[in-house]
């Protein structure tokens, strides 16, 4: 009520307003504090009528909030505090017709509980080391801290003792050391080298990226057709990928690997995005051509990769587009010229790729599939095509248009739960509500300096809120970017549209 009396008390010279004197006799028998608010002003400098100051600095002060109101609301969800920037758009469920989250929110993990025969695979070179330890860091907080699976490091050179030591004392599973030698790496025999050096140096001219990196293009094909020949890997059935400079933002309280062997699942991804056209401008004319001179029917994957009919522009069958030759480096001057089938210009059939791959940086798989006869024919024709060399085919889309190829949805697994980073591409998942267990605390051992190591564990003791229809588990997730759900260049779409749709609310 004091402030009632600051904003109503009058001046005797100025005239009342209507239905304020009552409130002015009860004002003056308060308390006389906050005289300052009871002060009048005139309208004008040469009016009679004035209003107390109280009541003109009250209006802007309801505008300001009112505007803050607005900006910190969602417009969808009422109530709701706006997630931070970064964070994942208004999650909705995937039909499970196909597959389903292994698990919704926390497991206590099963420490002693079976394991799988797999192992981490990474590939370096010494020159990466501060890279790798920052992915193992993430990897042994979130996961393999419980379950201890082994590492194997490849590398077309030789490790180095400092390397090895400081890898030693950061993993909590076994470690071997391979070597990568010149039949998986480099050049094949049948190659015309000098061709295959401009095909590279052209690329870098027109600034494609990673195109002129001939490096680049070793690995390129060393992860498409030859990391599981090793003989390191022979005795794994499973394999999960760790590339330099990744990090995980969940905890993982189950073994992925028991629940893609349980699920009969081949191939799990994290995040599936488009590929750079100019990088691959002709890997789908010969994935394409595979399919065809195999007689290989669709299991319902392949329409994942492919432009849907209302999304293509009609051509007619004479128009120049529509039979677009191939470039001539690969016609006339291919490495593995003379070796290929012959490959017909409407190889397509009306088909067009729409860049959509899952992004093989992060991936889980059968290592079987791979060493299969239908899988080793496909990148036998796709690396005799020169495609490696004249253009710069990534590992990913060739391992999404061949499991395009060979499986269906029910082989592969979305790991939509993994809170997963490489880059500037992330994808990380809401916190499943009323799933969330107390999180142990893991004091990093390799950090001389204690205070680092305990400041970095109570960052991740302070996880996001859960959100509805949430599926991590005590996610931290970065806000300095967007969810890649929510950006242009996600395939979640297409691959919702093989998987069964969304579920109904």
């Amino acid at each position: 009520m004091g402030l009632v009396q600051n904003l109503v008390k009058r001046i005797p010279s100025s005239p009342s307003i209507p239905g304020l004197d009552d409130l002015q006799r009860r004002a003056d028998k308060l308390s006389p504090r906050l005289a300052f608010f009871r002060r009048r002003i005139r309208i004008k400098g040469n009016s009679s009528i004035s209003i107390p100051l109280g009541i003109v600095l009250l209006f802007p002060c309801l505008v300001i909030i009112l505007i803050l109101i607005l900006f910190v609301r969602h417009p969808q969800s009422p109530g709701i505090m706006m997630m931070p920037a970064g964070a994942p758009p208004s999650i909705r469920k995937i039909n499970d017709k196909y597959d389903k989250v292994f698990v919704t929110g926390c497991l206590e993990p099963q420490v002693d509980g079976p394991r799988a025969n797999a192992a981490f695979v990474v590939l370096a070179r010494n020159k990466e080391l501060d890279g790798v330890l920052q992915s193992i860091k993430s990897i042994e907080r979130h996961f393999n801290r419980w379950f201890h699976y082994p590492y194997v490091f490849l590398n077309d050179g030789d490790f180095n003792s400092t390397f090895k030591e400081a890898i030693l004392n950061h993993t909590s599973g076994s470690v071997e050391w391979g070597k990568i030698d010149s039949t998986m790496w480099g050049y094949p025999s049948w190659t015309d080298m000098a061709v295959a050096k401009e095909g590279i140096a052209k690329q870098g001219d027109a600034a494609i990226m990673y195109g002129g990196m001939e490096s680049y293009h070793h690995m390129c094909r060393f992860y498409s057709g030859f990391f599981y020949k090793h003989e390191l890997l022979q005795k794994y059935e499973w394999y999960w990928r760790l590339e330099p400079e990744i990090k995980y933002f969940c905890d993982i309280t189950y073994d992925p690997f028991i629940h893609m062997e349980r699920e009969k699942k081949t191939y799990g991804f994290t995040i599936a995005v488009k590929e750079l056209k100019e990088t691959v401008p002709n890997i789908f004319r010969y994935a394409s051509a595979f399919k065809r001179n195999n007689n290989i029917t669709s299991q319902g994957l392949w329409e994942m990769f492919t432009v849907k009919p209302d999304e293509k522009k009609s051509l007619p069958k004479d128009d120049p587009k529509y039979k677009k030759p191939l470039p001539e480096e690969i016609l006339n001057t291919e490495p593995g010229a003379g070796s290929l089938p012959e490959i017909s210009l409407d190889a397509m059939e009306g088909e067009e790729y729409n860049m959509c791959h899952f992004w093989s940086n992060f991936e889980i798989a059968r290592l079987d599939w791979f060493r299969s006869k239908e899988y080793n024919d496909f990148f036998e024709m796709m690396d005799r095509s020169g495609g490696f060399w004249m253009e710069r085919w990534g590992d990913a889309p060739i391992h999404s248009l061949a499991a395009g190829a060979l499986l269906s949805p029910k082989d592969i697994h979305y790991f939509r739960d993994f809170g997963y980073r490489h880059t500037t591409i992330q994808h990380c998942p809401a916190n499943a509500p009323a799933r969330q267990l107390p999180r142990i605390p893991f004091l990093e051992k390799t950090t001389k300096d204690e205070k680092k190591r305990i400041e970095e564990d109570e960052y991740w003791a302070s996880f996001d809120p859960p959100k509805e229809n949430g599926v991590g588990c005590r996610c931290k997730c970065d806000t300095d970017i967007v969810d890649v759900e929510g950006k242009q260049g996600s395939c979640l779409a297409e691959w919702v549209d093989v998987a069964g749709g969304w579920a109904s609310p």
